[in-house]
């Protein structure tokens, strides 16, 4: 087979299995769960693909604050429990702890085909068996519930203690009980990175297959023959479990490097009363201003750890290399001396080190970005549409309704 003839075979392949996918999507009765909606944030993106994928779904979540949301959300058919009439819920959300297992436990969805629920609370017990009606419940899990496998965690993080952090402990065992149940019922899991896949295994007792969530890689993009600037860029939300102390500490060893810090949060006071003079601090800026500090920095600093991590990814499009602390989700998407480098240890002395014996220009921003667009927002669609066909089609060989 010479190499035209090849080429359009893949491609009529190619063809065919997207015209194949859009004919399932056209004949399959598709729920969509979200566990509430009244803030933005990276399950929200990955809600909005949901929605590219199945235009019209309806979407089934615990509470929606209309206000909060972007206006593209008004036109959505979405749908919520008992919590909607709650007083204050769109505001203070977490209050109502107990109740979230009982909203979606009530949420019957037996009668659609295919349940895509997008998780990292309690979305995944809706109920989708009902008699002999059956739905396919496939679970996009961007982390088993935090607050109550990983309690410890997010108690330092929110600073809960005293009367309420003994009060909530035999609350968190009962709902940690319900959560491993409902997990079982699910019928499969994807998850959005190895660290991920990897704590559902031990938690759930349950494998799943890997689909990283999507990136805006075209908001992103190099700028051609830009010049390398002379300063290390931070992106984040300026919360105590993003570390960004790690690095403002680490600019105090590093006086001729400059470090810029892009955002906000309850964090920036205490960060900027550590910071020496090289570290500033901007606030929030324009996506057209992020993109231009991307394009033109020495390196993206990210010193957290994330189950996944998108504003590194964001870099990488723009065509910029990374430093990240070696663990969680920037474990799938940097490729060491090629577009980025690895620090060891979460502390000081170590982001110091990597900054120092790293080198801007050994990095080639073609290659950044092409590693980027391995997580782009169309390869996060076509993945996550072939692997629902897929699951789909092994539960009808398996006799499911």
């Amino acid at each position: 087979m010479n190499s035209v003839t090849r080429l359009t075979s893949e491609r009529q392949k190619s063809e065919t299995a997207a015209q194949s996918a859009h004919d399932w999507r056209n004949r399959i009765r598709v729920a969509l769960v979200h566990d509430w909606l009244n803030q933005m944030g990276g399950a929200e993106n990955v809600l909005e693909e949901f929605v590219a994928l199945f235009p019209g779904a309806p979407i089934f979540t615990s509470m929606y604050g209309r206000e909060k949301m972007p206006d593209a959300y008004r036109n959505w058919p979405i749908h919520t429990s008992f919590m909607q009439r709650l007083p204050g819920v769109t505001e203070r959300h977490q209050a109502y702890l107990p109740l979230y297992p009982l909203a979606f436990t009530t949420t019957d969805l037996s009668g659609f085909d295919l349940i895509l629920s997008n998780k990292s609370g309690f979305c995944h017990g809706v109920r989708a068996q009902k008699g002999k009606r059956k739905a396919l419940h496939i679970c996009y899990c961007l982390t088993p519930t935090r607050f109550l496998w990983l309690y410890d965690q997010y108690r330092g993080q929110e600073r809960i203690g005293g009367l309420l952090n003994i009060g909530l402990k035999p609350l968190l065992a009962l709902l940690r009980r319900w959560d491993y149940a409902a997990a079982q019922r699910v019928d499969r899991f994807i998850a959005i990175s190895s660290v991920v896949q990897e704590r559902i295994r031990s938690i759930y007792g349950r494998e799943s297959v890997i689909i990283h969530p999507p990136v805006d890689t075209q908001r992103f993009t190099p700028a051609p023959s830009a010049p390398v600037g002379d300063y290390y860029l931070i992106v984040s939300r300026l919360i105590p479990y993003k570390r960004i102390d790690l690095a403002v500490k680490a600019f105090h060893g590093l006086p001729h490097e400059r470090l810029v810090v892009v955002g906000s949060g309850r964090a920036r006071r205490a960060l900027e009363e550590l910071a020496a003079p090289n570290v500033s601090f901007v606030g929030w800026q324009p996506w057209a201003r992020q993109v231009e500090l991307m394009r033109a920095c020495k390196a993206f600093l990210f010193p957290g750890l994330e189950d996944f991590g998108i504003a590194p990814v964001e870099a990488m499009s723009a065509g910029r290399p990374v430093i990240a602390y070696r663990g969680g989700g920037a474990l799938d998407t940097i490729l060491p001396g090629k577009t980025g480098a690895f620090f060891e240890t979460q502390t000081p002395q170590a982001l110091q080190r990597a900054v120092e014996q790293f080198d801007p220009y050994a990095y080639d921003p073609a290659v950044c970005r092409a590693q980027a667009e391995r997580f782009s927002r169309p390869e996060f669609r076509r993945r996550l549409l072939a692997t629902l066909q897929t699951f789909a089609g092994q539960a009808a060989k398996r006799g499911h309704p």
